[in-house]
């Protein structure tokens, strides 16, 4: 598979946020993931950092994947895959100067962009019971405009999230989201737990705020039975599916081992897992073969 650049991907994320359909970006923590969401046809993932801390060191999303475990992590999964790549940046790692050197390390990843919260560290994730702390609307406004500041690229896509809606109410998160925007934020991405009035939430915000807007679609039922043409409609630009992978893969595995335990064989379970063939294909073998055969 020829390569595209980082730059390239970058300018495709930019290009689809302007179209008619909402951008959607499965949830994926890995190579091999991504890599199944460019072959089903997707353009684009999404890496979330719950699923990396699973992954990488078997703990909940409490902050304690640092700059340079996710950076090393995003660099192997973008460069699997020739769709853009999203990546949790969490909350930029600590303040103006942290922010800066994060920018650097995931434009040197190959991400096409981030996104940078306002919560207070040690962060948390937002979907986890109660509401979250924010810093104060002056050093969150401050550390978009550092993390604007800090690119190299100017295709780098920066998108700024708020977590403020549930402890400081959806008129400060969408005046947050403006003053993200006019700091250079290339989209603005409003943190909502489930309620009655989520699509309405969402419809105040893109009317409030004049960048793309960024919406975790797991968050609520009504959103998540919403296809790509109508949650564009309902003010959504790029729609996040952060629990896709790693619910789906804590299910089947889970399922898996059960049987192996009640039945002391996998016989009969086959038609739930992949064959060689379709692993192989997957993660592109033939590929590889190809190009030894090229050079043999």
């Amino acid at each position: 598979m020829s390569m595209i650049s980082a730059t390239q991907k970058r300018r495709s994320l930019r290009e689809q946020l302007k179209g008619t359909q909402a951008v959607r970006a499965p949830g994926i923590y890995d190579g091999y993931g991504a890599r199944l969401v460019e072959q089903a046809g997707f353009t684009a993932a999404y890496m979330t950092g719950n699923g990396v801390s699973a992954t990488l060191l078997g703990r909940p999303d409490v902050g304690l994947v640092d700059l340079t475990m996710m950076s090393d992590h995003a660099r192997r999964v973008a460069a699997s895959i020739n769709i853009p790549l999203i990546c949790d940046a969490d909350t930029g790692y600590g303040n103006v100067v942290n922010v800066r050197r994060a920018i650097t390390e995931f434009e040197a990843a190959g991400v096409a962009a981030i996104h940078m919260e306002d919560q207070v560290s040690p962060k948390r994730c937002a979907q986890m019971p109660g509401d979250r702390t924010v810093l104060d609307f002056d050093e969150a406004v401050a550390k978009v405009a550092a993390a604007s500041a800090a690119r190299t690229d100017p295709e780098f896509v920066l998108i700024a999230r708020t977590d403020s809606a549930g402890s400081l109410g959806l008129a400060e998160a969408i005046r947050r989201g403006q003053a993200f925007a006019r700091a250079g934020a290339d989209a603005v991405f409003v943190e909502l737990k489930s309620n009655p009035h989520i699509l309405q939430n969402i419809l105040e915000i893109k009317a409030g705020i004049s960048v793309p807007i960024v919406v975790n679609v797991d968050s609520a039922k009504d959103l998540r039975q919403l296809q790509a043409a109508a949650l564009k409609q309902a003010g959504v630009d790029l729609a996040i599916y952060p629990a896709m992978a790693r619910g789906v893969f804590g299910y089947a595995m889970s399922a898996a081992l059960a049987h192996l335990r009640s039945a002391g064989n996998m016989a009969g379970y086959e038609e739930n897992m992949f064959t060689s063939a379709q692993y192989n294909e997957a993660l592109g073998l033939s590929e590889v073969e190809a190009w030894e055969k090229r050079f043999d």
